[in-house]
């Protein structure tokens, strides 16, 4: 039986009607007979099922509060195994926290940096509903989780009742910061914290979104003090942030992107003795074992800029659209170092070769044709070649790609991918073919 909010450690936390409505949808669970009704219900098939079920159960004398609360918990839970794979059946959500969550295959990634790193003992701080807590415990690392929601906290609480180092303690990360690092000897673990990892919230009261670290909550000048406390600091990021946002700070620092099946997914500030050593940034690509498996990049100094074509005759049989991870962490050049290319511009990600490389760290397509780009040009070309299906690509362009198909009024049987970029400064459409499976 999970435990409920009044097993976590807890003080005042603010509410709102986001908070509130949380909270009313998870309590009922923390009763045993609200998490006895969640646990048998059937696995989740969709809303009208779930609306017959929902009838059935209420005719049959559950309260309506319980009932609607398992079933949006069993939707939650469909919903989570995307992050969460088969342990979502056992877990507690918030819809907030769901979609804020790391999922758990980057969460073990962090998990392994602290680990690796020698930490014994991790403070959370801004846990959500744990997944990166559950990651930490799973090593065997003790966890101190922090949230300054109760409802958040309360389901943190259940989703890592299974170890036992693991406290979740419901309170304002600000409040918990100035005890980071002290050395106390009245029991409060929190001085005992050798890790810590942030996760700052990056929305408003209003749900606006926040892409500056330096208007999260808490903001990077409170993460800094923190790794100055802490020196094996962590903290997630959104995928924007500048590559150099340590510089200045007198802080050893990595900051790596991390991507998953091709989607970036976060960006990660690792400190002190979680940082690689002389690396100022490096790029995560996880791929499932059939698409090419996972690869990590980290910054050369003594790679060489790439050169650039200086013309579309120059193009070589083969183009590589690098992951949006290398891309973001300015390691283009390893790219095209691998496959011995080129890059089509000086200021654009794309990698043209004569040589046909399966990776993970780009997609590789086969050149059929070029030409300058206009759209009169590209309907008469891909109407004669019978084309009726584009995949669209583009850097370095500022064409709307909604727009185009609409233009195109493609009527073929043949699907084909175009690439809009600029070569050797002018704007050029590639017109191209998969080389082989998507890595």
């Amino acid at each position: 039986m999970p435990q409920g909010p009044a097993d976590a450690s807890s003080s005042p936390s603010s509410s709102s009607s986001s908070s509130s409505s949380a909270a009313a949808s998870v309590a009922p669970l923390l009763r045993p007979e609200g998490w006895a009704l969640l646990e048998a219900l059937p696995p989740y098939t969709g809303p009208d099922a779930a609306m017959a079920l929902g009838e059935r159960l209420r005719a049959e004398g559950a309260p309506a509060q319980v009932v609607a609360a398992a079933l949006t918990q069993s939707r939650l839970r469909a919903r989570a195994e995307a992050k969460f794979g088969p342990f979502a059946a056992g877990m507690l959500f918030t819809a907030e926290g769901l979609e804020q969550a790391t999922r758990l295959q980057v969460a073990a990634h962090h998990a392994r940096r602290f680990r690796d790193a020698g930490c014994t003992r991790v403070a959370d701080l801004g846990c959500g509903i744990g997944g990166d807590a559950m990651a930490l415990a799973s090593l065997g690392l003790g966890v101190l989780a922090v949230d300054r929601d109760e409802a958040t906290a309360a389901v943190a609480t259940v989703n890592l009742r299974h170890w036992q180092d693991a406290r979740v303690l419901n309170a304002d990360v600000l409040d918990v910061l100035g005890r980071l690092g002290e050395d106390r000897d009245d029991g409060d673990d929190v001085g005992r914290i050798d890790g810590a990892w942030l996760d700052p919230a990056r929305r408003t009261a209003s749900g606006r979104r926040v892409l500056d670290p330096h208007h999260a909550s808490p903001p990077w000048s409170a993460v800094l003090d923190v790794a100055r406390r802490v020196p094996a600091t962590g903290v997630k990021l959104a995928p924007g942030v500048a590559r150099d946002i340590a510089a200045g700070s007198g802080l050893s620092a990595e900051v790596q992107w991390v991507s998953v099946d091709g989607d970036v997914v976060e960006a990660t500030c690792w400190f002190g003795p979680l940082a690689r050593p002389g690396t100022a940034a490096s790029a995560l690509v996880l791929r499932s074992p059939e698409r090419g498996g996972s690869i990590t990049l980290v910054d050369d100094e003594g790679l060489q800029t790439p050169p650039a074509v200086g013309s579309p005759a120059e193009l070589g049989t083969y183009l590589y659209d690098p992951d949006g991870a290398v891309v973001r962490s300015g390691l283009v050049g390893q790219v095209a170092a691998l496959v011995d290319g080129s890059l089509l511009d000086p200021t654009i990600a794309y990698v043209t070769s004569e040589r046909l490389v399966a990776t993970p760290l780009a997609r590789a397509f086969a050149v059929e044709e070029v030409w300058p780009f206009g759209l009169k040009a590209l309907r008469t070309r891909l109407r004669d070649r019978g084309v009726g299906a584009v995949e669209v690509l583009k850097r370095g362009s500022a064409v709307d790609v909604e727009q185009l198909r609409r233009s195109l009024r493609l009527e073929g049987t043949r699907q084909a991918t175009l690439v809009l970029t600029r070569i050797a400064g002018r704007q050029h459409v590639l017109l191209c073919r998969p080389a082989s499976p998507v890595a």
